[in-house]
This record gives C-alpha cells, sequence and structure tokens, in this order.
C-alpha cells in the first residue's frame, strides 16, 4: 500500500472549561491517500471541526502528531502548497471580487502571473461562475460565494483539500449541488478530499466513511 499524504497517529486534544478538563480527541488514527474522497461525520460538538484544524497544521494537539507526506512541515507556505480549504463560512475577501478572491492563492505563494490568471477563469468556469467573476462577494449568493471558495481550495493544484462543513450556510439543493460539484472536481483533477458534515447524505457520496464518537474515529462501511 503507498503511504498516506497525510495521517495523524494517536492524536488527542482537550480543553479547559473552568476547573475541567475536556478531552474532545482521544487517540484519533487517520489517513488519507492519494486521489481518495473520505468523509468524517459527527454531531454537533463531537470534534470534527477541531480535527480537521489539526489536520491541516491550524492547531497543535496535545499528544500524537500530524505528518503530511510523512513529514511534520507546518509552515504557511507549505500549507498553500499542499492543502486547499473550504469553510462553512466562504472566508472571502468583500473588497474582491470573485476572480481576485481566487487568485489569493498563488498571491500567497507571491506568483500571480498569466498562467495563474488563465487557471483562475478556467476554475471559475467550471464551477459555473464564469460570467460572475467580476462580481464582489455581496453581490453573489451563498451558493456562489461557496462556488468561488471551492475554485480557491484547487487553485494551487494541491493534493488535499479539507473542507469543514461546507454546506453549513446553505439551503439544502445549493448543498447538494456544492458537495456534487466539490466531488467532481477533486475527482477530475486526482486531488484528495476529506470532507467533514454532520450530513449522513453527504457522507455517503464520499469513497470512505470515518464517523467521529465519543474523541474516536470508528470505521464505517
Amino acid at each position: 500500500m503507498p503511504d498516506p499524504i497525510l495521517s495523524a497517529q494517536g492524536v488527542r486534544k482537550t480543553y479547559q472549561s473552568g476547573d475541567r478538563q475536556i478531552e474532545v480527541l482521544s487517540r484519533v488514527d487517520f489517513a488519507v491517500f492519494a486521489g481518495e474522497s473520505v468523509s468524517i461525520r459527527g454531531e454537533s460538538g463531537s470534534g470534527k471541526s477541531t480535527l480537521l484544524n489539526l489536520l491541516a497544521g491550524l492547531d497543535a494537539p496535545d499528544s500524537g502528531e500530524v505528518l503530511w507526506g510523512g513529514k511534520k512541515v507546518l509552515t504557511s507556505e507549505h500549507r498553500a502548497r499542499y492543502l486547499g480549504m473550504v469553510f462553512q463560512s466562504f472566508y472571502l475577501i468583500p473588497e474582491l471580487n470573485a476572480l481576485e478572491n481566487v487568485l489569493m492563492a498563488p498571491r500567497m505563494l507571491g506568483r500571480v502571473g498569466r498562467a495563474e490568471k488563465a487557471r483562475a477563469v478556467e476554475l471559475l468556469a467550471r464551477v459555473g461562475l464564469a460570467e460572475r467573476s467580476h462580481h464582489l462577494p455581496n453581490q453573489l449568493s451563498g451558493g456562489e460565494r461557496q462556488r468561488v471558495a471551492v475554485a480557491r481550495a484547487l487553485m494551487n493544484q494541491p493534493p488535499l483539500v479539507l473542507a469543514d462543513e461546507p454546506t453549513g450556510n446553505l439551503d439544502e439543493r445549493t448543498g447538494d449541488s456544492v458537495v456534487e460539484m466539490l466531488l467532481r472536481l477533486c475527482a477530475d483533477t486526482a486531488t484528495a478530499l476529506v470532507l467533514v458534515t454532520h450530513n449522513a447524505a453527504h457522507a455517503a457520496k464520499t469513497a470512505r466513511h470515518v464517523v467521529l464518537r465519543d474523541g474516536v474515529l470508528n470505521l464505517q462501511p
């Protein structure tokens, strides 16, 4: 079996609440391999977003380790090259139009040339926003904003996309279309996808499924 592109080994995370210590994640082991799609499902407050933040290197575990390509590399430049991220709240820059928001991904690496602009235009077309590329976020619907966020996540051609409840602020129909589009684009580009969701129907669309319960990941068929 090939080595995973991202793995968590014995990851544990606790938070202090008053005089109590609450264990959110307990001995979590997880791996994702090149080109595969995996869903992590769990109830609200189960620790799904905490786990995703640890996988992304946005937070550090109390014990255990997260490895990207077998290495502990947590620089922002490495993250920009290695990971694309899609969040529930879009996180688009309000003063920038759709095209400029997508181009923020290569801008973080200091490279915005003709090739990058052409790729951004192509990605916006692939997510159905060719005619909306010069609209500001407040001129776009929630579903359109999330499509911009998906294009931005794929802009640097990362081997892995992490999506944290990407349909949480969308109605059911729009959410379904965003998940279908995200899965299709990742499959087309052989990009691995980790989808964190509380929605069982969305989780069922990925090739592999795990459930986070009581701080532990449980494998699902």
